[in-house]
């Protein structure tokens, strides 16, 4: 299995007769360099280029092509050998571009010798680079691994092979380029075509199996940690995050127990269609103007509807977010190691350590990094910028499923005739984008339910919360949920049901009471618990038997058929063996046949039950009431800070929209 790596990611290796693969757009030069355990390249000697293309168990491309294959055998290098690093550059002096950001993303793949690809990386976020360290292979107590490194440098290959502390590195680069423009002359044979994955309209034909295509966990694209108390750490929005528990794929509700190594391609094909016919291609968008991106285009991903192609970009905008920022850190760790590696190797020469030479040494060591940190800062600012412009241009194309509370498409919100793909959920960002907000949409229908943690935890907004308000917030979260939850489905085909033991919810529950929405009045003491949760367990007995038994025709006359959501409210309060039993049973049982738990719970009350209550937790989609790092993607396990979507304050677009439901409901009830 392929392992697709992002800046910074490795992968091992198991065998030592490798090819390395390099794809792009434009003619490139392609050589490699041998290091020692520190990383230094001893001399000219140790540098394959395409006038000395072969050194001892390396072989490598003699000019410039826009496809290369370099042979590596790791057993066949000196044995003073630790580090073999794979450079790309575009050639001088033979016309052609000079940048790499104007030729599309290299690719670079490390295959067997049958082909079989290994690990590949495509070189994403590059400008004004004409020069690159693509990968680098590496030994690490007897064992080679494979690491994504995309370092670019824009003074070409004598920046980057000076940046390798290489002597007479002009030279030498000299060299290299005078070679490729006297075109000695081996021709390379051109291996199969690899398409980089640089573009959001994936590849259709193979998606990766998700669990609401067929996979074992049918959860939310963004799940959380079972958040034990005191709080774990950030867990995967595609599992529970205890480890996650159990995912076909990575990228998907449920993440494996593993959590993934490598970020795999986002599948953008429709999740619930099942026929192989390729969507329409995205909408061209705006022309580019030299040098500039081409203005961005609400629904520019494939799909066949609108929603679809704006879920897909939705998707494209989280995952090129998730990796932007992933490319960042990367190099500001690149940087923090050298800058240490290079006062190590001041410090440890008692010549150097006071005086005029350590001062200039260390001076020298600091304007390095600060460089390097500057280079990544701006190649971050100027994706941020994308992206910012990307999401101006979508979120007021966003229809109400996807559409925050405050966004005008509400205003002309009308009950709709059919349930639309996704909901939103939320908003996510990330420290370095703090104004960048991505939508976080989960697949309708529900299938997994919903925990709004009403305990403590460690909230990144900064401001204290006490118990009381956290309850507060928890339950006005729970009902802006459910209204956005019965505002997206047709009249009829979703009712709500609230269990309020002691009635503490009752100002929170309000806007669903007064506008009649709800199916019954709130439940409330132990009476109310037990009739509730009796009829929901025997609903979905009935409702299981008839689908085994291929026997839905005899459910009862004027059997519901609407999905059911069951509101939960200060569990385990008024909460019996007995009850706690069937709730447990609702949340394994139920969303399979359309019955969803929706808990407004502190897991540290219920610890009396001890471990009983953990399946029940992990179960569940965990969300805050207010701002907190508890999310994860699944390429690069950035821990994402969660907002849930609150109504604005004032606002009575809530009452608006619920009147506007209860009327249809109504209507189709008659």
């Amino acid at each position: 299995m392929t392992a697709e790596l992002v800046r910074g990611q490795n992968h091992p290796l198991s065998q030592a007769r490798l090819e390395i693969r390099v794809s792009a757009g434009a003619p490139v030069v392609a050589g490699a360099t041998l290091g020692d355990e520190n990383g230094r390249i001893q001399g000219t000697e140790w540098v394959a280029h395409p006038g000395t293309p072969t050194l001892p168990g390396l072989e490598v491309s003699r000019q410039a092509a826009a496809d290369h294959r370099l042979a590596v055998d790791l057993d066949a290098v000196p044995e003073a050998v630790h580090r073999v690093t794979v450079l790309l550059a575009l050639p001088t002096g033979v016309g052609g571009p000079v940048r790499f950001g104007a030729v599309a993303a290299p690719f670079v793949a490390v295959t067997g010798l049958d082909g079989a690809e290994v690990a590949s990386y495509t070189i994403t976020g590059l400008d004004a680079e004409s020069a690159v360290v693509a990968m680098e292979l590496y030994r690490r107590q007897g064992a080679w691994k494979v690491r994504a490194v995309g370092q670019g440098y824009a003074g070409g290959l004598a920046e980057l092979l000076a940046d390798q502390n290489l002597p007479e590195a002009g030279h030498l680069a000299n060299r290299i380029n005078e070679a490729v423009a006297q075109g000695v002359a081996r021709s390379v044979p051109a291996p199969p075509p690899v398409a980089a994955d640089t573009d959001r309209a994936r590849p259709q034909t193979a998606p990766a199996v998700g669990p609401d295509q067929g996979g074992q966990s049918t959860a939310s694209p963004y799940s959380t940690q079972g958040t034990p108390v005191p709080p774990a750490p950030a867990a995967s929005p595609y599992g529970d995050g205890q480890p996650p528990q159990n995912t076909p794929a990575p990228g998907y509700p449920g993440a494996p127990a593993d959590p993934p190594t490598a970020g795999g391609p986002v599948n953008y094909s429709h999740p619930g269609r099942r026929n192989t016919a390729s969507p329409p291609p995205a909408p061209p968008a705006a022309p580019a103007q030299p040098g500039r991106p081409g203005q961005p285009v609400a629904g520019d991903a494939t799909g066949w509807s609108m929603d679809e192609r704006l879920y897909n970009q939705v998707w494209g905008m989280f995952e090129d977010l998730a990796r932007t920022a992933a490319a960042y850190r990367s190099a500001v760790d690149f940087a923090d190691s050298r800058r240490e590696k290079e006062l190590d190797q001041v410090l440890s020469d008692p010549r150097s350590r006071i005086g005029g030479q350590g001062d200039a040494a260390r001076e020298a060591a600091q304007a390095k990094h600060a460089q390097l940190v500057d280079q990544a800062r701006a190649t971050l600012d100027r994706d941020l910028a994308q992206l910012t412009a990307e999401s101006d241009v979508v979120e007021p194309a966003l229809p109400p499923a996807y559409a925050r509370w405050d966004n005008p498409v509400w205003h002309a919100y009308r009950v709709p005739m059919e349930l639309p793909m996704a909901l939103r959920l939320g908003d996510l960002h990330l420290p370095e984008s703090e104004p960048l907000r991505i939508p976080m949409l989960v697949r309708l229908p529900l299938e997994r339910g919903l925990w709004i943690d009403s305990g403590p935890s460690n909230f990144s907004d900064g401001v204290f919360h006490d118990s009381h308000d956290l309850r507060r917030l928890a339950m006005e979260t729970a009902v802006a949920h459910a209204a956005r939850l019965l505002a997206v489905y047709p009249a009829g085909d979703f009712t709500v049901q609230v269990i309020d033991p002691a009635g503490s919810g009752a100002q929170a529950l309000a806007p669903l009471v007064r506008t009649g929405v709800l199916a019954a009045p709130p439940a409330v003491g132990a009476a109310g618990v037990t009739e509730v949760l009796g009829r929901l367990t025997q609903r979905v007995d009935l409702v299981q038997m008839a689908v085994r038994g291929g026997a839905s025709e005899s459910l009862p006359p004027g059997f519901d058929t609407s999905q059911q959501l069951l509101i939960v409210n200060d569990f385990p309060h008024g909460f019996d063996d007995r009850a706690v039993n069937q709730l447990r049973y609702l949340a394994d049982e139920g969303p399979s046949v359309g019955v969803h738990l929706m808990m407004v719970a502190d897991r540290e009350e219920a610890s009396a039950y001890g471990p009983l209550l953990d399946p029940l937790w992990r179960s569940l989609l965990r969300l805050t009431p207010v701002a907190e790092d508890h999310l994860a993607d699944p390429w690069v396990g950035h821990a994402w800070t969660y907002e849930p979507p609150l109504v604005p304050p004032g606002s009575d677009i809530l009452q608006q929209v619920l009147t506007q439901v209860a009327e249809a409901r109504r209507s189709w009830d008659r």
